[in-house]
């Protein structure tokens, strides 16, 4: 006897994001890209068209970053130099974008003025043709001063750039607005913050199709359960047709997933835990494909092996069997 599927329909779908510009459109990117524009839950292919696949971006930096050797041996002699990292990132490991995190503006670390950081922004934006991702050193009154730069200094380019929060959102939301760059608005694993921070972004202007929700998620293990029911929760609302919760998410997996003692933690230390080089490898893989079921449109990772393993899952997602 046949089984009639019960198919849930909604009323809307999630907001889409253009990232890049080509030369056509003002920019020198090589190709552009969309994310969001579901009109179902994840991967639910029978319920609704899943529109855009979802991407990883590879996490660059402007300095040499204190991960762990298992990550940077991965990427060889490249880490001195942001333009050749993030060519390797995309020749040879097929990163659909590259996330810039100009870590060396710390005050507290090197302090590199906002030239210095739009710089190697204009450096790596030289070196790749895939739209590119960009956030300070998250000291507030630094960063404030370091994306401006940025952003005047990628006009046209159509960036992502971030992070707007709810207390330091209207110097970087200018600089997305003046030189026309999507935002990173990010807000505590909390719905009502989120569409508060959204409403004050939409108040100044900036529309709410160049604005992706950073929800702030943690890595596998504790708090993971709350960052997937709050991605869900924020999910069904912008399919519901809640307008403030309609953007696509970005997930900062890398950083979360390796901020874990079990992605770091020597053999030695913890023999009962296996070999390092595996754990760091599956803590960030399982990480990641736990938020692209709650709806992750943008992975922004750092582990090379993990990568390779995301981009086959996503792709297996994105099979229908019509």
């Amino acid at each position: 006897m046949p089984v009639a599927l019960v198919k849930e329909k909604y009323p809307s779908k999630v907001g889409q994001v253009i990232l890049g510009a080509t030369p056509e459109q003002g920019g020198t990117r090589t190709k552009v890209v969309t994310v969001g524009g579901d009109s179902a839950l994840p991967f639910l292919h029978f319920e609704g068209k899943v529109e855009n696949r979802s991407l990883i971006a590879m996490e660059v930096t402007d300095i040499i970053p204190p991960w762990n050797d298992s990550i940077k041996e991965q990427y060889g002699n490249v880490l001195n130099n942001p333009a050749a990292w993030a060519q390797k990132c995309v020749d040879e490991f097929n990163a659909d974008l590259i996330y810039i995190k100009l870590i060396g503006a710390n005050p507290e670390g090197e302090n590199r003025s906002p030239e210095d950081c739009a710089r190697v922004v204009k450096d790596v934006l030289s070196a790749v043709g895939v739209p590119l991702i960009v956030v300070g050193c998250e000291d507030p009154d630094k960063d404030n001063e370091v994306m401006a730069a940025v952003a005047e200094a990628a006009a046209g380019e159509n960036l992502l750039i971030g992070l707007a929060e709810q207390d330091n959102y209207k110097s970087i939301t200018a600089a997305a607005m003046v030189h026309k760059h999507n935002l990173i608005a990010r807000s505590p694993l909390d719905i009502n913050i989120c569409k508060q921070l959204n409403i004050l972004i939409s108040e100044m202007g900036l529309p709410l199709n160049r604005i992706v929700i950073d929800p702030m998620i943690g890595g596998l293990g504790y708090g993971i359960e709350y960052a997937y029911s709050i991605m869900e929760r924020a999910r069904l609302g912008s399919l519901a047709n809640d307008k403030m919760l309609s953007m696509p998410m970005i997930c900062t997996v890398g950083y979360e997933a390796n901020r874990a003692k079990e992605a770091n933690a020597s053999s030695e230390e913890f023999p009962g835990w296996g070999e390092l080089y595996d754990r760091s490898v599956l803590w960030e893989t399982l990480t990641a494909t736990a938020l692209l079921q709650a709806g992750a449109s943008i992975l922004l990772m750092r582990n090379p092996a993990a990568v390779r393993l995301v981009q086959q899952n996503i792709t297996d997602l994105m099979e229908t069997n019509a």
